[in-house]
């Protein structure tokens, strides 16, 4: 621990110009009187880091000095391209890995380079999650991570939509995928890769033993796949709505990007102004959730399962509104 730490001490000192005590204490998560015993054993070893006093003095390394002692250890090199995704890294249990690794290039780089490297992070973020959500807690993340790196078999509790909601799976995890701030595991079961949201796994065990993956399997390419038919798997129905100038206008903002675009494509404007479409739909309770969004700028025409539930739900509002209800 305290080898690592004197490492990181030195690399901190070849990335930047000076350090105070306090900056690297703050930085090592250590106390200062640990830094100024660390420094002294840097100096003693032959290190020509030396400290200047006053408000603008910290450890400085001689001009000129570098070391080679940049060597990543196996973890950090595996997490070498999660460097640019610091959040994903945390969520994977890699954030101080990732750190460790980066701070190690950061060193390696000549002083070019690396003030290049810091001007990109600074005028550059990734946000990975959409706008108003925030990523759900995947709390067996890590447990379905080691599982993919070490290729073990998984038993998982799962909680789906579909009835029966909890079920239990015997799968094989071949990757993970960061999508719209949601993690999802693609694994084998049955020999059939399926798709399953790690924030739903309420429970997972790794199991003895290790998989042979199939050869040939490209998870960027499977995970393509998969999103192309994502809508035409998930929407089973369609309704027919009627939607005002405003309902129109308001939709692309409020709706699915495949709900949008099958408005454009199946408009059928009407004298009255309004416009009748076609719209895909997962299910009536999901079509009820989405439309109620538009308002009184949307009618749904059929079908008439879905035109009821519209119905039904629109009345329960009215009745917990009614002004004579209220005490």
């Amino acid at each position: 621990m305290r080898a690592s730490r004197l490492v990181s001490i030195l690399l901190l000192l070849q990335t930047r110009e000076r350090m105070t005590a306090r900056e690297l204490a703050e930085r090592l998560e250590v106390s200062e009187r640990t830094i100024y015993r660390d420094v002294e054993s840097l100096s003693a070893a032959g290190v020509p880091v030396y400290g200047e006093a006053g408000h603008e003095g910290g450890y400085r390394l001689l001009g000129g000095y570098r070391t080679r002692l940049t060597g990543l250890t196996g973890d950090e090199a595996e997490a070498l391209f999660l460097t640019g995704l610091p959040a994903a890294a945390d969520d994977l249990g890699l954030g101080a890995v990732v750190a460790a690794a980066e701070l190690k290039l950061m060193a390696a780089l000549p002083a070019e380079a690396r003030d290049r490297g810091a001007r990109l992070r600074a005028r550059f973020h990734l946000d990975a999650p959409s706008w108003y959500q925030a990523g759900a807690a995947a709390p067996h993340l890590p447990a379905v991570a080691d599982a993919v790196w070490h290729q073990r078999r998984v038993r998982l509790r799962y909680r789906r939509w579909e009835a029966p909601h909890e079920v239990t799976r015997l799968a094989e995890p071949y990757g993970l995928v960061l999508k719209g701030g949601q993690w999802y595991v693609v694994a084998r079961r049955d020999g059939e890769f399926r798709t399953y949201r790690v924030s739903r796994i309420l429970d997972l065990e790794a199991l003895p033993g290790t998989f042979e993956r199939a050869e040939g399997f490209d998870l960027a390419a499977h995970w393509r796949g998969y999103l192309a038919g994502f809508d035409a798997r998930r929407h089973r129905g369609e309704a027919v709505v009627l939607l005002s100038p405003a309902g129109l206008e308001r939709l692309p903002h409020l709706a699915e990007a495949a709900t949008a675009r099958a408005a454009l494509e199946t408009a059928e404007p009407r004298p009255d102004g309004w416009t009748r479409v076609r719209l895909p739909v997962e299910s009536d309770e999901q079509a009820v959730s989405d439309l109620l969004r538009l308002g009184a700028d949307a009618e749904v025409v059929a079908p008439a399962g879905l035109r009821r539930a519209m119905a039904r739900t629109l009345a329960a509002m009215s009745a917990r509104y009614d002004e004579t209800r209220r005490k």
